[in-house]
């Protein structure tokens, strides 16, 4: 695909104000930090091209508390530069936090911010930091953005000190294939510095101001993928050696020693994974050459992709564990329980058996105790003797008898069995379905396949997003349904299932019409539901109200979310 010479490019058929405006329920965020834009960007030593000089509009007199559509409170200022600011701010209407970029509508830039916003919310991508609203009113242009407080901004992890080469490692190739992802759909960052990559606390990299940045800064290049694997490439370095790769400092590093050039990483510090090192030199390859005599030059993000994809996997390093302290002995032995612990180096006394009874009243008791058992022994010889006489008169009449029919003594427990699902149906309280089609994937048997929910971004509760998220199931007709086995692929705090007997696939009444057969909680990937009451039933709802933070994986980002896997009832 044939590169394009600026960040901001509008999309066909995308034109116009209209806000795009991310739903509540589904996001692809994977929950990374969002931090403050700095002022102190260098864009030369960065060497991502020129800058526009910027608009003559002055910035707007914009203030802690401001509202935008009535629904966007401005709560602080953390960036005003070349005529816009940017704002950490508040979603009224979703509750949640958001970051704004503003400037005038007459800013020269104004056109190709909203252009490269519009493209940028299009491509959708969960690697990215997404745009929620791109829009012009009452003489502004503000982009919306979301703002992730959860993870921190590689310029101060590289405040701590160089990344071990795992961190390293997955950090250039998680930002290498979104870029290239990027590319592939026409779109350019050009100012990719460490202030624009975070990392979640899963380990999770992602990259904000996807051509948002460049366009506010007006910053283009007649080669973008050139510019962005080059700056792919200076992170790489940064990250290696906590140096920046030129000679200028910026972002808080150190740059080069002046007159000494680019010197490979494993160069400037001991102990560089040498072929990290290697894959830096490639990307920052300039004219072609690089420091390594064997591989040529990255010009591109996928071809940075391809590199890395050659390379040997860096593994983690293997976890340290240190050995418990010795438990403590104790004194306590069995049978000496209330006894004072014995010294050691002490001889011990033997315990004294208590004296037998030796007056004229103890010889008598004795003797009338021995006499007192004889007797009983004599009557208890007698009576045994007349039960076996009796039984031996009764035996032909007790072995022809058979047991009650009705003696409950003798009635057997009816067997649990599984009962069959002939059919299911996701249950849609309000709002959207959640994954309509893969209802079937939660009864086939298969605990590879599931049904998910959408990713919310407060919890466990649902609510107020949605009351609750279900499924509907068909048992063929009126049974008594005494537990569910539930198989969840999310594990964590917490889900909460409710089992509730209905009319049809489709109810006519809310749940809360509806009689509840049982619930349960747990914070594990299964879960029992046991029945607290006796109901027949061919259709049971299955309701979740409670669902755990859980990381981002190939199907959405991290936030709060289940997917079912296997449902089985028994009756």
């Amino acid at each position: 695909m044939a590169e394009r010479s600026t960040a901001a490019v509008d999309v066909a058929g995308n034109s116009g104000d209209e806000p795009l405006t991310a739903q509540a329920d589904e996001s692809t965020a994977d929950g990374v930090a969002q931090n403050r834009e700095r002022d102190t960007d260098n864009d030369e030593a960065q060497g991502s091209g020129g800058t526009e000089s910027p608009g003559k509009a002055s910035p707007p007199e914009l203030h802690s508390g401001h509202k935008l559509a009535r629904r966007y409170r401005l709560e602080e200022c953390v960036t005003r530069l070349d005529g816009f600011s940017s704002w950490r701010a508040v979603d009224e209407k979703l509750r949640r936090a958001v970051g704004v970029h503003i400037l005038p509508a007459d800013h020269s830039r104004a056109r190709s911010v909203l252009a490269a916003a519009r493209s940028s919310a299009l491509l959708g991508d969960p690697r990215f930091v997404q745009v929620l609203d791109a829009v012009e009113e009452n003489d502004l242009v503000y982009v919306v953005h979301e703002w992730l407080p959860d993870a921190t901004e590689l310029t101060a992890l590289l405040a701590a000190g160089p990344l071990e080469a795992h961190d390293a490692y997955q950090m250039v190739s998680q930002i290498a294939s979104a870029m290239a992802a990027a590319h592939r759909e026409g779109l350019a960052h050009l100012r990719l510095t460490p202030g624009t990559i975070l990392r979640s606390s899963s380990g999770q990299w992602r990259v904000r101001g996807l051509a948002v940045n460049a366009a506010l800064r007006g910053i283009t290049s007649d080669t973008p993928q050139r510019t962005d694997t080059e700056a792919i490439g200076a992170l790489l370095y940064a990250s290696l050696t906590q140096r920046w790769p030129y000679e200028n400092d910026a972002y808080g590093l150190s740059g080069l020693p002046k007159g000494v050039g680019l010197i490979a990483p494993d160069q400037v510090r001991a102990g560089v994974h040498r072929g990290l090192s290697e894959l830096a030199m490639r990307a920052l390859a300039n004219d072609g050459a690089t420091a390594s005599r064997h591989e040529s030059a990255c010009t591109t993000p996928e071809e940075l992709v391809k590199a890395i994809g050659e390379m040997p996997r860096i593994r983690p390093p293997e976890p340290v564990f240190t050995a418990p302290p010795d438990y403590q002995r104790t004194t306590y032995q069995q049978g000496s329980y209330g006894r004072q612990a014995p010294r050691p180096g002490l001889a011990q006394p033997l315990p004294t058996p208590p004296p037998p009874l030796q007056s004229r009243t103890g010889k008598a008791l004795k003797w009338a105790v021995s006499a007192l058992l004889i007797a009983a022994l004599g009557l208890g010889s007698w009576q045994l003797a007349d039960a076996l006489i009796e039984r031996a008169g009764s035996d032909d009449t007790t072995q022809t008898q058979t047991p009650d029919d009705n003696d409950k003594s003798t009635d057997k427990a009816k067997p649990v069995t599984t009962l069959k699902i002939q059919g299911a149906e996701e249950y849609v309280a309000s709002g959207d379905a959640q994954a309509a089609d893969d209802v079937d994937n939660t009864y086939d048997s298969d605990s590879s396949t599931f049904w998910r929910t959408k990713r919310y971004l407060a919890g466990p509760e649902l609510a107020p997003y949605k009351p609750g998220v279900g499924i509907v199931y068909d048992l063929g007709s009126a049974k008594q349904v005494l537990a569910a086995s539930i198989g969840l692929r999310y594990s964590g705090d917490h889900t909460t299932v409710h089992l509730y007997a209905t009319d049809s696939l489709t109810p006519s009444t809310s749940v809360d019409g509806m009689k509840e057969i049982g619930t349960a909680t747990t914070s594990g990937a299964s879960l029992s539901v046991k029945a607290s009451k006796s109901l027949k039933t061919q259709y049971v709802l299955l309701w979740i109200t409670d669902v755990p933070k859980a990381p981002s994986d190939g199907y959405s980002g991290a936030g709060y979310k289940q997917a079912i896997t296997d449902v089985k009832f028994t009756g």
